[in-house]
């Protein structure tokens, strides 16, 4: 292989560790340090975790170094326990909400917005201010005392309380409307703002914060509907952390705690549907005896963090409690427990109300703690299609026209489908970015590569010899979780869209696993493209 620039030495890129998250609970307030794993029957075979280096003592990764370096966030004594994202981190979690969005029509969930602060009323009613008060944050409206002086209006004068949560705001919502059962399942999903008064000892970098964003979703549906729901959600989980290269979680079942709302019937038939539906999974779960929520039981995702603590993730949970404290319905011909799952709702005049099941989940948790598991696995290397810093045009010699024309070409590469006017809501952007300072060409190339670029491409005097259409740029690979998935999908690229005969394209520039290649403008714009679509 012959690059029109000489080649320079690439960093080595460790294997993937497994991943992290936390339990919400009081009791937890924790990390858990799980035991090894053959002293631990709750780990599958298999689950140990493995070295990223070889080097056995090396230090394991820590999220907050690597984030600092990569100028992620930042967090102020003025508000603790809640990250000041900067662009580079903002980026990376709007690409997590991106993710799943792009993924929610094909599961059933519509997007909703709702308060990030609601009566105490409402928290007494859906039970969280006796079983959940601790882990609140109360707040008093201007000039209210917090009592409820007799006559005045219900609620005018009381405390007010910020979501922990968002289910009492998501039944508010089924609750406006009149409910049929041919509109169930109804299914929210809910990226608002949360805030959890954890201890202040308790705070850890981005796994454990007071105010962070959660995937929060729920489903209202009939009895008979609940099994295939939580498979669907399991499916759900699995496809993702496997897009992430975070398939060895482990699946926890928690049960009934000491201090719960609702029946021990209920609770034991929620529980019963928990553990049919896990182990028709096919998955290996364990159970967690006390450790489910206070309004139902349910199925915790758990992983381990490059430390070897356990922390918990996504979530699954079943609730009869809070559609009953509600009042929440929906009409059916008649009563629910005559029909068996295939019969039809056919020839009946007499209507009647059920009440439905809620469903909890969440497929990251906290975007935040996924976050930190993503910076701790791969040491900071995104994925191209989440990479904050996709490209950068490193400029050689000093001279103007050279400089000017990078520029042009960068905000080109930025926005491929760049037109006079308002863009299109389709319309693909790119972050890219152009270095044309004084410094040399291999200072560039380490900065570069500090930052985590994913490429980068050299223009020199060269290049700006070129026809303006036919200019190529001289692109190396740069900072990926695997080099070699990367490799193979440009290789894929070269073969399908770029034929043979394509005069555009220096083969001199490329092997079978091509780390060095010239392509032009538009050709590197539609590798973007390709490689913005896989995921890698």
């Amino acid at each position: 292989m012959r690059p029109a620039w000489p080649l320079w030495p690439s960093y080595c890129f460790p294997q993937r560790i497994r991943p992290v998250g936390h339990t919400s609970s009081r009791r937890s307030r924790s990390s858990l340090v799980r035991p090894p794993a053959h002293l631990d029957p709750s780990r599958p075979t298999g689950a140990v975790p493995t070295e990223t280096t070889t080097n056995s003592q090396a230090e394991p990764k820590n999220h907050r170094a690597i984030a600092t370096s990569l100028d992620l966030y930042a967090f102020h004594t003025s508000s603790p326990g809640s990250p000041l994202f900067h662009p580079s981190g903002t980026h990376l979690l709007q690409k997590l909400q991106a993710f799943l969005r792009a993924q929610y029509p094909s599961y059933g969930f519509q997007e909703v917005l709702t308060p990030t602060i609601y009566k105490k009323s409402l928290w007494e009613k859906s039970g969280h201010w006796v079983n959940y008060k601790e882990d609140m944050f109360a707040v008093a409206g201007r000039g209210a005392q917090g009592r409820d002086d007799p006559g005045r209006e219900i609620g005018e004068d009381e405390e007010y309380g910020l979501k922990p949560m968002n289910c009492p705001g998501h039944c508010l919502l089924f609750k406006s409307q009149k409910r049929s059962y041919k509109d169930l399942p109804i299914r929210y999903a809910d990226f608002s703002p949360l805030h959890r008064n954890e201890l202040s000892g308790a705070l850890s970098g981005l796994t454990r914060l007071r105010r962070f964003h959660q995937d929060d979703g729920h489903v209202f549906c009939r009895p008979l509907q609940v099994k295939g729901e939580i498979s669907r959600t399991l499916d759900f989980v699995r496809m993702v952390y496997r897009t992430f290269n975070m398939g060895n979680y482990r699946l926890r079942l928690g049960t009934r705690p000491e201090q719960y709302i609702g029946s021990v019937d209920d609770w034991d038939r929620a529980e019963a549907r928990l553990q049919a539906a896990l182990q028709e999974s096919g998955q290996h779960f364990y159970i967690n005896q006390g450790e489910g929520a206070f309004y139902g039981p349910k199925i915790d995702i758990i992983v381990t963090d490059a430390d070897g603590k356990d922390h918990q993730t996504a979530t699954i949970q079943l609730d009869f409690q809070l559609p009953k404290r509600f009042e929440l319905a929906y009409d059916v011909p008649e009563p629910e427990q005559q029909r068996t799952a295939g019969s039809k709702l056919l020839g009946s005049t007499n209507i009647q109300s059920e009440t439905p099941v809620l469903i909890h989940r969440a497929i990251f948790g906290s975007l935040e703690r996924f976050l930190a598991l993503l910076i701790e696995s791969d040491a900071g290397k995104w994925p191209f299609w989440m990479n904050p810093h996709q490209l950068v045009i490193l400029t050689v010699g000093q001279e103007g026209t050279v400089r000017q024309r990078a520029e042009e070409i960068a905000k080109q590469l930025a926005s491929p489908d760049a037109r006079t006017g308002p863009q299109t809501l389709k319309a693909q952007n790119f972050m890219v970015d152009c270095d044309n300072t004084d410094q040399s060409l291999a200072k560039k190339i380490f900065n570069a590569r500090k930052r985590g670029y994913s490429f980068f491409a050299v223009f020199g005097p060269r290049n700006l010899e070129q026809p303006p259409k036919m200019q190529t740029l001289d692109i190396s690979l740069g900072v990926h979780p695997s080099q070699h998935d990367v490799q193979q999908a440009i290789e894929a690229f070269m073969t399908s869209r770029l034929p043979p005969s394509d005069s555009l394209l220096d083969t001199s520039m490329m092997d079978s696993k091509p780390t060095a290649f010239r392509l032009t403008i538009r050709q590197c714009q539609d590798l973007m493209k390709d490689l913005e679509s896989r995921f890698l």
